[in-house]
């Protein structure tokens, strides 16, 4: 051994146990080892760096955007939702559905790709589930893994032996070549997962709350909003056209306020939205068609809608859900919000319809907390008190000025937070689209799948799936960006010291005298291990001719061992960073190093074993 290949060696002990003890960041460590072996004199500056420019790293960027765009266009809930009946609230068929839904897909996309997909829809069925991420994403991984053998174009190994055998003159594999040992594959990993998935953790992530603040649905529950909120739409003929709210006067008249109106707007993108929501302003004025939302008790509101020749379109709005309730009053234009009021308030003791909120603001008031009881009803002459809660609506731009306010106003909450963690459910037919012309060009390799990746978070940002590109970088976890890009060139170390090739060769050459079977655990267990630090493509393109040599001097058919190549390339669980799949769904999780260690290496140990045994009786040597 070369002093350069025995300390690549020993610089890979040392990283892997510090991710095994979990008390260094896992980013700083693959940080910290890449600089190392520059300042040893193994990596040059350029190769250290090249893990950062590598397809994987910039792909996985992508697939994070993407699926950024999947959850905030509500598509993840959507689909987790269909799951959800499908499955039912049991964890145990929960578990069998992402599996075998994720497995499927797998056959035809890439692992990464699959992953990114499905990993926002299993992070929302969990929580609709009221179980922890941590329960499915790690089996979520592992089955696009599994998914890949059942296919020639599962995983790039699967591709490396069919072109080793064709130049070598052997039968070249056919699309569903893998379909046979890739079933029975699938069959006993999912079921190897299901039993090893007890030891994944437990807890529920609590989710990041507003300061002090209440939800959205605690605060349309709280103040009873769905009970006093109706909804009219004016006709062609209505006497309310062509007239400011000003000039209208509706609250003194009728005791109903107008919070919102939703019209037509001109465009006709399909891109874009078509309803358009403002928040009604003194200036406001009032189209035909329009559809006003209408607060106050019903007598009055039926009162208002005939005297100005309105169509009532609900007797009142009675929510299916907490979420549809929230969905009236709060989008992502327009929100809710609780106000306090400071001692030294000049609003204190100023009738409601004095204090401006409307004119200086563009805010409404919809209802009082005053000593824990709710003021919701001919708000205007009211006095506000020093220790009132006042619950407000208007856009989340009006809002968030509204909490800088602060000499007169304290805003509950971190209203563009929580602005942004609202959904844009109208987005998810576009944000569909966009995921299924990735799958798409994917499958066709019209591009490189990077390339189709790239396209389609540009597509995500460009048509308004997520908030711009501040919102897209936030989709982005970049802790395994890092850990992914620093660990790609130690591979390069690997290969660069001789290291791998070493490893192989000694193994299968002593292995080959003493049988097939032998020789076939070696190929296999030898990959399985290599694959852990370096890429599957680069395992497979390294053992798929040292195992065609060997066979060929051994006499016997190469096929198994080609098969068992691919397949232990691809089977790789032990560790967060030997797979994009493994360290997508690491922080979603909150898993450790440990964690992979618990379920992944039994996992890749008992699965080698049943695959060592069984390839010999779909290829017989």
């Amino acid at each position: 051994m070369t002093a350069d290949m025995i300390i690549t060696l020993v610089v890979l002990a040392a990283a892997a146990i510090l991710f095994m003890s979990g008390k260094v960041r896992s980013d700083l460590v693959a940080i910290c080892s890449l600089v190392l072996l520059v300042l040893l004199d193994i990596l040059s500056p350029n190769e250290a760096l090249s893990g950062f420019s590598n397809s994987i790293v910039i792909m996985m960027i992508g697939l994070f955007i993407v699926g950024g765009g999947i959850f905030q266009t509500g598509l993840a809930k959507m689909a987790s939702g269909k799951m959800l009946k499908l499955a039912g609230d049991s964890e145990f068929r929960l578990l069998i559905t992402v599996m075998l839904a994720t497995s499927f897909i797998g056959a035809f996309v890439s692992n990464t790709g699959t992953v990114a997909v499905m990993l926002p829809i299993v992070v929302s069925l969990a929580t609709s589930a009221n179980i922890s991420p941590g329960r499915l994403l790690m089996p979520l991984a592992f089955a696009s893994s599994l998914g890949g053998t059942l296919t020639l174009i599962g995983t790039p190994p699967n591709l490396v032996i069919s072109e080793t055998l064709s130049k070598a003159g052997f039968e070249e594999l056919s699309f569903f070549s893998f379909t046979p040992i890739g079933l029975v594959c699938l069959v006993i990993g999912t079921g190897l997962i299901l039993l090893l998935s007890k030891l994944l953790p437990k807890e529920h992530g609590e989710g990041k709350g507003n300061r002090r603040g209440r939800s959205l649905n605690e605060l349309a529950r709280q103040y009873q909003l769905s009970q006093n909120l109706y909804r009219v739409q004016v006709s062609d003929d209505s006497l309310i056209t062509t007239k400011t709210l000003l000039e209208l006067d509706i609250p003194n008249q009728y005791q109903v306020h107008i919070i919102e109106i939703r019209r037509k707007t001109s465009h006709k993108n399909p891109f874009f939205k078509t309803i358009n929501q403002e928040i009604a302003g003194p200036l406001t004025v009032i189209n035909k068609q329009d559809i006003l939302y209408v607060y106050g008790v019903f007598e009055a509101v039926q009162a208002f809608a005939e005297f100005y020749q309105l169509a009532l379109l609900d007797h009142q709005v009675v929510e299916q859900s907490i979420i549809q309730n929230t969905e009236r009053f709060a989008s992502d234009q327009i929100g809710i919000a609780e106000v306090l009021l400071p001692p030294n308030s000049s609003l204190i003791n100023q009738q409601v319809k004095q204090s401006g909120f409307r004119e200086k603001y563009s805010v409404n008031i919809l209802g009082i907390q005053r000593k824990g009881e709710y003021l919701l009803h001919q708000l205007k002459d009211e006095k506000i008190r020093f220790g009132d809660a006042l619950l407000i609506q208007g856009t989340w731009k009006s809002i968030a000025l509204l909490s800088k306010e602060e000499s007169d106003i304290v805003v509950v909450g971190q209203p563009l937070e929580t602005a942004a963690a609202i959904p844009l459910n109208h987005k998810a037919p576009i944000a569909a689209g966009i995921m299924l012309f990735m799958v798409v060009l994917m499958i066709l390799e019209v591009f490189p799948a990077v390339i189709s990746v790239m396209i389609a978070a540009i597509l995500m940002v460009a048509t308004g799936c997520l908030r711009g590109m501040e919102a897209a970088y936030k989709t982005i976890n970049w802790e395994s960006i890092v850990l992914i890009g620093g660990m790609i060139p130690m591979s390069i170390a690997i290969e660069k010291t001789g290291a791998a090739a070493l490893l192989s060769e000694k193994l299968v050459s002593s292995l080959g005298n003493i049988g097939p079977f032998a020789l076939l655990a070696g190929v296999y267990f030898t990959t399985s291990i290599l694959t852990l630090f370096i890429s599957n493509t680069a395992c497979a393109v390294l053992f798929a001719p040292i195992a065609l040599t060997a066979a060929v001097q051994l006499g016997v058919s190469p096929v198994p061992y080609l098969f068992a190549v691919a397949i232990a390339a691809g089977m790789c669980f032990a560790v967060p960073f030997s797979t994009p799949p493994n360290a997508l769904v690491m922080s979603a999780g909150k898993y450790t190093f440990m964690d992979y260690v618990k379920v992944g290496l039994p996992l890749q140990l008992l699965l080698g074993v049943a695959m060592v045994a069984l390839l010999p009786l779909f290829f017989p040597f």
